[in-house]
C-alpha cells in the first residue's frame, strides 16, 4: 500500500495526518470514539505510552461485572469507556477507575459497539432500534426503529449516523434528530459488518456475500463486489483500498473507487470470518477462524507473519505504537510485536471467550468478555 507508512508529524502542533490527508490532532487525551476509530482502520497513531519495550508489564487496572456477556467493543472518549452488554444495557464507566457513571436499558441484547461524537453515544440493540444517548448522563435523546435487530456498529461522519440492520438495510440518520436520510436495501441481512466511511463513500458487507460501496450523501450504489460467502467483517479503508474478509475464507483488497479486486489472501479453509482488518504502516492485520492472527503486506497481500493462538480469532485486532492487540476464543488477550508477530504479553480471562475487540487509548487497553466482565489493563504506577 503506497504511502501508508508515511506519517507526517508536525511537532509544534502535535498533528498526525491519517491516510487520506485529514488532520488528526494528538491531544493529551486521545479518544477511540467508535469501532473503526475515526480513521476507519482500527489504528491509533497517537498512542505513545504503550510500546514494544513496556507492553509486557501490562497488568489488570480494574474489571467491571455486568449481568451477561460483553461482546460489544468499547469506545473511549473524554475519560469515559462506553460499551454494551447482553444484559440489554449500555454502560458508561470512568476509564481510570471503572466506576459506573450510568447505564441505559434497551429492549434486548446490545452487541453493537457504541460510537461517541459531539457529546452523544450512538448504539444499536437487538430490539431493532438505534439509540442516541446523552454521553454524560445516559438520557435518551432519540431512537430510530429499523425492521430487525441492530448488531452493526454505527459510524458517525459529518453529522450523519451510518449503521446496518439485520433487516438488510444500511441506514443514514440525522445525528441530531434521528430522522432517516436514506436507506439502501442489500440482498441479505447486515449482521456483523459495520460501515466504514471515507471520502464520501460508505463501505459495508452483507450476508448476501456482497461488499457494497454507497454514496454517503444519497445512498446510491456505486459498486458491489461478490465474494463466495457472507460478509460479517467490517471493511477498513486506507490509501484508496478497501480491505474486508468473507466467510469464503478470504481477505479481499478492493480498489475503493471501483470495487476491482487487487488481491485476495486465502486462510486455508472456509472458517467463520468475523474479524475485521486493522491497517497500519503498510500492513493489514486480521484474525481468522483457523486460529491465527495474520499480518499481510497491504499492497501485495503477501504474508509477513502469522501467530497461532490455539483457538478461533473472532474479534478484530487493534494496532498502536508498534503493537497489535487481539483477543481470542481461548480466553486470552494478546499483545504481539506488529513487525514480527512475537508475543509480548498475554492475559488469561478466566472462563471468558472474547469476541469484543480491544480499544487502545492513553496507555490502557479495554476489552469485554463472555464471562460477564469488562476489563481495563495498564502499566503499573
Amino acid at each position: 500500500m503506497k504511502h501508508i507508512s508515511i506519517v507526517v508529524l508536525i511537532l509544534c502542533a502535535c498533528v498526525v495526518r491519517v491516510a487520506w490527508g485529514q488532520p488528526l490532532k494528538c491531544k493529551v487525551y486521545t479518544p477511540w470514539g467508535q469501532f473503526h476509530r475515526h480513521n476507519m482502520q482500527r489504528w491509533n497513531p497517537c498512542e505513545k505510552v504503550l510500546k514494544v519495550n513496556n507492553v509486557g508489564n501490562l497488568g489488570l487496572k480494574w474489571s467491571y461485572a455486568t449481568g451477561d456477556r460483553v461482546q460489544s467493543s468499547p469506545a473511549v472518549v473524554n475519560g469515559v469507556v462506553y460499551f454494551g452488554s447482553e444484559d440489554h444495557n449500555v454502560y458508561a464507566l470512568k476509564a481510570r477507575t471503572g466506576a459506573k457513571l450510568w447505564s441505559y436499558t434497551t429492549g434486548d441484547v446490545v452487541e453493537s459497539s457504541p460510537a461517541v461524537a459531539n457529546g452523544v453515544a450512538y448504539v444499536g440493540s437487538f430490539d431493532g432500534n438505534v439509540y442516541a444517548l446523552n454521553a454524560k448522563t445516559g438520557a435518551k435523546l432519540w431512537g430510530f426503529a429499523t425492521g430487525s435487530g441492530v448488531y452493526s456498529s454505527p459510524a458517525i461522519v459529518n453529522g450523519v449516523v451510518y449503521v446496518g440492520s439485520q433487516d438488510g438495510v444500511v441506514y443514514a440518520l440525522n445525528a441530531k434528530t434521528g430522522a432517516k436520510l436514506w436507506g439502501f436495501a442489500t440482498g441479505g441481512g447486515v449482521f456483523g459488518s459495520s460501515p466504514a466511511v471515507a471520502n464520501g463513500v460508505v463501505y459495508v458487507g452483507s450476508d448476501d456475500a456482497n461488499v457494497y460501496a454507497l454514496n454517503a450523501s444519497t445512498g446510491a450504489k456505486l459498486w458491489s463486489y461478490t465474494t463466495g460467502g457472507a460478509v460479517y467483517s467490517s471493511p477498513a479503508v486506507a490509501n484508496g483500498v478497501a480491505y474486508v474478509g468473507s466467510d469464503d475464507g478470504n481477505l479481499y483488497a478492493l480498489k475503493a473507487s471501483t470495487g476491482a479486486q487487487l488481491w485476495s489472501y486465502y486462510f486455508g479453509g472456509v472458517h467463520p470470518q468475523f474479524s475485521s482488518p486493522a491497517v497500519a504502516n503498510g500492513v493489514v492485520y486480521v484474525g481468522s477462524g483457523d486460529n491465527n492472527v495474520y499480518a499481510l503486506n497491504a499492497r501485495t497481500g503477501v504474508k509477513l507473519w502469522s501467530y497461532d493462538t490455539g483457538n478461533e480469532v473472532g474479534d478484530s485486532p487493534a494496532v498502536a505504537n508498534g503493537v497489535v492487540y487481539v483477543a481470542t476464543y481461548n480466553w486470552y488477550v494478546y499483545a504481539l510485536n506488529a513487525r514480527t508477530g512475537v508475543q509480548l504479553w498475554s492475559y488469561f480471562l478466566d472462563g471468558g471467550a472474547v469476541s469484543s475487540s480491544p480499544a487502545v487509548a492513553n496507555g490502557a487497553v479495554y476489552v469485554g468478555s463472555t464471562n460477564f466482565n469488562f476489563y481495563a489493563f495498564g502499566l503499573p504506577h
